[in-house]
């Protein structure tokens, strides 16, 4: 056990800057982060998203790490041997194209370096922006395992990556084959289906009459792309399209190319949709390569990679695809091959990474065949190791998608990445896959290009535990993982991809819960982005409030699959909250000078105050409880505040300043107890959320351990649960509130002190009320306090009905009775809607026959409640009228 400090003070004003610096030193140097792999304790794993490092960590990223510490410093404190592992993604599109706009500020290109030197310049980035990273989470106060610390380009992960493409190879599950694919022409590579944005833009249709050889016919087509129509290779219309039957198997001359193409019948042939002809380009469009596969079509590519046109386009080559397009317009018009322009809007594919248009494009690629793997994930979710998603509704989205699955582009036309484990041999052309290279490798060339960067992080949760040595202690300890927390913008890419990698290779589900949360947007609900630079980085937040701020905010702002917006002032009322816990704590402990944790006694006669704050304490401990373990951040960060802020700030701190400030010893020590006590429960509930101010403040309390984020998570005491002592309280905190409310209303100062008759509607309230009648003199200021079943209320009196009781505040020569009698009616309307309301509720036979029993006993109890009130401001208002 560390010893305790000496002194237990705070500073007078609180800054979280000071509050958080050197804390996380502090944190590391125990090493309370570090997974122990300790037998005895039940292990708990999360593995990081791992952040590309292609730069700073955004809002999202803050967001989504904040929950996740926010759960493994909960499961760490309720004795569970946590594994948060940390890591990052080499980003194989998205850190090429950061590194090659470096190069090419400085005049040079990848191929200027070289491969071997390009990719030492990348090395040297990641380093760079890895470090920025990890001081980002340390700003974050992230309780990561650096100790475990993976990279997915590290020697293990790669080991990792080869394994599974050559048993995926082996198995039939990975082919290589020619088809149309993404291709981004900026960074000149492949793309998979969901790397491509569909945007709604205004295009143009273009229509065009093809003329028939040997006739003076002609067949009319449309296209968006017409500077494709240079490796069109047939026309097709439908086999039953009666308009065209005599011309299936004639040719028609292709315009400007002069090339004969022939007219081929194919079911795809929609004869509704414009006039039922439509050209084949194989080389370029996935529907037409299909086409041309069952008619043995020829593919001809008329683009080169970077999106100009290439020898095939004739005297277009060398043009820019979409310069080619103006002037082959121009040309087709002047021929009068083209007739119509057609304005329409239509989805045009963009790239995640780049923006730029993407084209379908002819390309041999390395694919996985997807449909036996998403068969043996949708067969997951059928048994009991179903993965969960939370909220459920996104299970939905994930089955989807795997029901409609279609093969995988795996290989990426880049030198950053895990290059692909195949060879070619130089002569034969043979192809041979391995874990390592061919014996006689002078004869061979490996594989020019590396796999998608989704192929390596699929393999995150098991990888990074030592797999494929399936006996590597972390592997068998920490997986399958217990929660993966991330967006729901990745479901397909990166979710749903573990899944099926994990069931393959480990005949496990990665993880057992998925929690999804949403995008942070700005104040006016936009998504940010550079283009509308209202992007905001998490450091500047946490430079002028604090990470506990930010961190509170984010965790409380939304619920579970929901977007969050961002607001300045949410952040700054969360940092009130942090300074109101700073300033509570700070009077506590000016009045426990010398107060040691031994001093802790609570068996001693406790007031009322002592009996509600710790019965209160009993209730948050399970809310909070509940809610975390739920994942509903927002729910236990709502019971959090209102337990701190109203509670044990506003009442209970208020409260004990009676005894503390009195010359009794025994009561001071019974209410110190019962602060360091609550204080200490307190903290340890709110450190997940707040980790650097509750580590401060709890190492100034009476307390045992080194550290609060190893501290025991607080359990509710039932000795501690006084049922009586709420409800006598509740009473008390509502009649001082009605006193404090008619006070203001007539305008009479707190300073002033008046008299107070109460009217309790029985006996045993008159003795409750008799017993706690000090606070009731001091909270209110009072002259004079008659508690009696029946007093004589003065005719001008202004009067409040609370639960049990009623007040008279005898304010002669202080109150309009006008106002007063204004002031009751509207109390009479607000009871008498309440009192419709309930009965209403209560008529519905629907409600009382399937409602809980419990849930009907509270609205019967509320209708009594409400009808006592009812009668009684009605009362009132008749003594007010005589």
């Amino acid at each position: 056990m560390a010893e305790q400090q000496k002194s237990n003070t705070l500073p007078s004003k609180y800054n979280p800057l000071d509050v958080e610096k050197g804390r996380y030193d502090f944190w590391l140097s125990g090493k309370f982060f570090e997974a122990e792999n300790n037998p005895e304790k039940e292990p708990f794993t999360i593995v990081i998203p791992p952040p590309n490092v292609t730069g700073k960590l955004h809002l999202g990223h803050a967001w989504d790490t904040t929950m996740q510490d926010t759960i493994a410093r909960m499961k760490r404190m309720q004795g569970f041997d946590v594994l948060w592992l940390p890591g990052m993604d080499h980003a194989g599109i998205a850190t090429q194209a950061v590194v090659e706009s470096k190069l090419r500020e400085k005049g040079q290109s990848r191929y200027d370096l070289g491969r071997e030197k390009f990719l030492e310049t990348v090395w040297d980035w990641k380093e760079t922006y890895a470090n920025t990273i990890r001081n980002q989470w340390r700003k974050l106060g992230l309780g990561l395992d650096y100790s475990r610390e993976r990279f997915t380009m590290d020697e293990g992960l790669s080991k990792a990556v080869r394994e599974v493409f050559v048993k995926l190879y082996e198995k039939g599950f990975i082919y290589r084959g020619e088809y149309i694919i993404n291709w981004d022409p900026k960074t000149k590579t492949a793309l998979s289906d969901i790397e491509v944005i569909y945007e709604e833009v205004q295009g143009k249709f273009y229509h065009m009459r093809y003329p028939i050889k040997d006739s003076d016919e002609t067949i009319e087509i449309a296209t968006t792309r017409p500077e494709t129509m240079l490796g069109d290779t047939a026309v097709a219309v439908h086999p039953n399209d009666e308009r065209y039957s005599h011309l299936i198997g004639k040719t028609v001359i292709l315009p400007i190319v002069g090339r004969e193409i022939k007219i081929v019948a194919d079911d795809y042939v929609d004869r509704e949709l414009g006039s039922g002809a439509v050209k084949i380009t194989p080389a370029h469009d996935p529907n037409d390569f299909e086409i041309g596969n069952r008619h043995q079509l020829k593919r001809v590519l008329v683009m080169n990679e970077d999106g100009t046109m290439n020898e095939n386009a004739g005297k277009y080559q060398g043009l820019d695809r979409f310069e080619c397009r103006k002037q082959i317009v121009k040309d087709l018009q002047d021929m009068g091959v083209l007739f119509e322009i057609e304005e329409r809007p239509h989805q045009v594919g963009h790239s995640e990474r780049s923006g730029a248009v993407v084209e379908p494009y002819l390309s041999t690629q390395w694919f996985v065949k997807m449909q036996p793997l998403a068969d043996a994930a949708i067969e997951l979710q059928d048994s009991n190791q179903k993965v969960n998603f939370v909220p459920e509704r996104f299970e939905k989205t994930y089955m989807h998608w795997l029901e409609n699955i279609r093969d995988w582009c795996i290989s990426r036309q880049l030198w950053w990445g895990h290059r692909i484990p195949a060879w070619y041999h130089k002569e034969t052309k043979e192809v041979y896959v391995g874990l390592e290279p061919p014996a006689d490798i002078d004869n061979w060339e490996q594989d020019e290009d590396v796999l998608d960067t989704w192929f390596s992080s699929a393999l995150w949760p098991f990888s990074t535990m030592g797999w494929p040595d399936e006996e590597a202690e972390d592997f068998k300890r920490y997986y399958p993982t217990d929660v993966l927390v991330t967006g729901y913008d990745i479901i397909f890419f990166w979710v749903a991809r573990m899944v099926f990698q994990a069931k393959e290779f480990t005949g496990e589900r990665p993880f057992k819960d998925v929690l999804l949360h949403g995008l942070i947007r700005d104040a006016e609900g936009r998504k940010m982005s550079k283009s509308l630079g209202n992007g905001v980085d998490p450091m500047d937040v946490i430079d002028k409030y604090g990470a506990d701020a930010l961190r509170y905010f984010l965790l409380t702002g939304s619920t579970p699959g929901q977007d969050l917006r961002f607001q300045w002032e949410k952040v700054e009322s969360t940092w009130n909250f942090a300074n109101k816990v700073w300033n509570a704590s700070r009077f506590s402990l000016m009045n426990m000078e010398g107060f040691k944790y031994e001093n802790i006694d609570l068996s001693g006669e406790l007031s009322l105050a002592d009996k509600w704050i710790l019965t209160r304490l009993n209730e948050t401990i399970e809310h909070v409880t509940k809610n975390t373990n739920k994942y509903e951040f927002g729910e236990a960060g709502r019971h959090l505040y209102n337990f701190i802020w109203d509670d044990l700030c506003d009442w209970y701190i208020e409260m004990a300043k009676l005894p503390l400030y009195g010359d009794d010893e025994d009561k001071k020590n019974t209410t110190r107890s019962v602060l360091a006590y609550v204080l200490d429960q307190t903290m340890r509930m709110l450190h997940p959320y707040m980790p650097f101010i509750t580590e401060e403040i709890w190492q100034q309390l009476p307390h045992q351990g080194d550290s609060i984020s190893v501290a025991a998570w607080p359990q509710p005491r039932e000795e501690f649960h006084d049922e009586k002592a709420a409800t006598e309280m509740s009473r008390l905190v509502a009649m001082i509130k009605a006193v404090r409310n008619i006070r203001a209303e007539v305008d009479t100062p707190m300073s002033r002190p008046i008299n107070m008759l109460v009217m309790p509607k029985d006996a045993a309230i008159v003795q409750e009320l008799e017993e706690e009648r000090s606070y009731l003199e001091h909270f209110c200021n009072l002259n004079a306090l008659e508690i009696a079943e029946q007093v004589d209320v003065p005719e001008k009196a202004m009067s409040a009905v609370v639960t049990g009781a009623e007040i008279f505040l005898p304010l002669e020569g202080l109150i309009d009775t006008e106002k007063e009698r204004e002031r009751l009616q509207k109390e009479l309307e607000k009871w008498t809607k309440e009192v419709e309301r309930v009965q209403k509720k209560l008529a519905n036979a629907g409600f009382v026959n399937k409602a809980p029993e419990a849930v009907v006993t509270a609205e019967r109890n509320k209708e009594a409640d409400y009808l006592e009130k009812q009668s009684k401001v009605q009362k009132r208002l008749e003594e007010l009228n005589k």
